[in-house]
């Protein structure tokens, strides 16, 4: 009789998309849903209050550094007060920080209130990763955050196209409100989660020194370089295609989402059978042409041209780069471990927007996309180098 039981328990054991994955994966779509519409949007309203190109990257950037801040905050927290907790409070401050956006006539305020979002936005992606992992099986991992980071690139598919329209149709104060809801959406799914309880039995450092996970390192490091290119695509390049006379903006966010979500389907795998060096080297290098290509983007047809490769390279790459950074963490430093790679993926996308803020502002926006190729460069010569000491 014990045979047949443990045939029944096997395909539970490696089910990936139970109730609770399915609320996480949608908690965390209408969490990025919310982000991606006020990305190509907050450049606009600060247009609209009188800043420039420097301005919109520090506005742009700010909250990123935030939320580096609390990220190791937020991974201690994960394994001592537990995941609901850290991922509602998160949710919470979210809600309120987007929705007031609209309401801050002055810049020096809109960016106060995105230091706001940034505390908020450490604690909910740090949670929502770790809880992902929580329910994915060890053996699937790859192929269950590949599935997990399709929450967020749905998000991008509509997320800045709609963001656009509703910027055409509606107030910013409206807009704004509007993604507050969305969050405060998101909230509600997260209540009905089931969580991993605290585990007792492993005590976990509390110290003020503890602020990263030594195993997740590496490969935060790679991501770091290859987010810094998030700084010139969200934030300037609706501004650069209007400079150029292009109408593709809404297009390439479209494109680019579907090719991350094509992407995707088959990534984790490939990852899980063969490991990061089939994924790294062929996604970074279609990132670099696809930086090169924004850079001179002579009409709709490179742009989308770039779309497509750049959601091809970075679909790839991100999912195999978290399940990385969690493989070798032990099991009460998986948050500690999330926090880690979400740190550098935040730190790359913040010092990106504020980096190529000074750039466009001193050299125009084509400048802004040859650097993003040399810094996804970087990050090859890094991994290649990170190889070298494994071996």
């Amino acid at each position: 009789m014990g045979v047949p039981l443990l045939k029944e328990e096997l395909p539970v054991v490696n089910k990936i998309w139970s109730r609770d994955f399915i609320m996480i994966f949608l908690a965390n779509f209408f969490v990025f849903l919310s982000f991606q519409m006020t990305s190509p949007t907050l450049p606009l309203f600060v247009k609209e209050l009188g800043g420039n190109e420097r301005y919109i990257g520090l506005v742009a950037g700010m909250f990123l550094f935030s939320a580096l801040i609390v990220r190791p905050f937020a991974g201690q927290a994960l394994e001592t007060k537990g995941r609901r907790f850290v991922f509602l409070f998160g949710l919470a401050i979210l809600a309120v920080a987007i929705g007031s956006f609209g309401f801050m006539m002055s810049i020096f305020l809109l960016c106060a209130m995105r230091i706001l979002q940034g505390i908020g936005w450490g604690y909910t992606t740090t949670a929502s990763g770790t809880i992902a992992s929580d329910l994915i099986p060890a053996k699937r991992r790859g192929e269950g955050m590949g599935y997990f980071t399709l929450s967020g690139n749905l998000a991008m598919a509509f997320g800045p196209s709609f963001g656009l329209f509703l910027a055409d149709v509606l107030t910013f104060q409206h807009l704004f409100l509007f993604c507050g809801v969305i969050c405060l959406a998101a909230w509600i799914m997260a209540s009905t989660i089931t969580y991993k309880k605290v585990d007792a039995s492993a005590p976990v450092k509390t110290n003020r020194f503890d602020i990263y996970e030594k195993s997740a390192v590496a490969p935060s490091v790679l991501v770091f370089f290859i987010t810094v290119t998030f700084g010139g695509t969200a934030t300037f390049l609706p501004l650069y295609t209007i400079e150029k006379g292009l109408t593709g903006i809404q297009g390439y966010f479209f494109l680019y989402a579907l090719a991350l979500i094509f992407t995707r389907m088959f990534a984790g795998k490939i990852y899980d059978q063969k490991g990061h060096q089939a994924v790294f080297i062929p996604s970074t290098l279609l990132i670099v042409v696809a930086m090169l290509l924004l850079a001179w983007m002579p009409s709709n047809m490179i742009l989308y041209m770039a779309a497509i490769l750049y959601g091809i390279g970075f679909g790839a790459v991100q999912p195999a780069l978290q399940a990385w950074s969690l493989e070798h963490a032990a099991r009460n430093r998986k948050g500690m471990a999330n926090a880690t790679f979400y740190s550098f993926f935040d730190l790359g996308i913040g010092f990106g927007a504020i980096l190529f803020g000074q750039i466009g502002y001193l050299f125009g926006y084509i400048s802004i996309y040859i650097m993003a190729a040399v810094s996804v460069g970087i990050s090859m010569v890094a991994y290649l180098w990170i190889l070298r000491k494994m071996k």
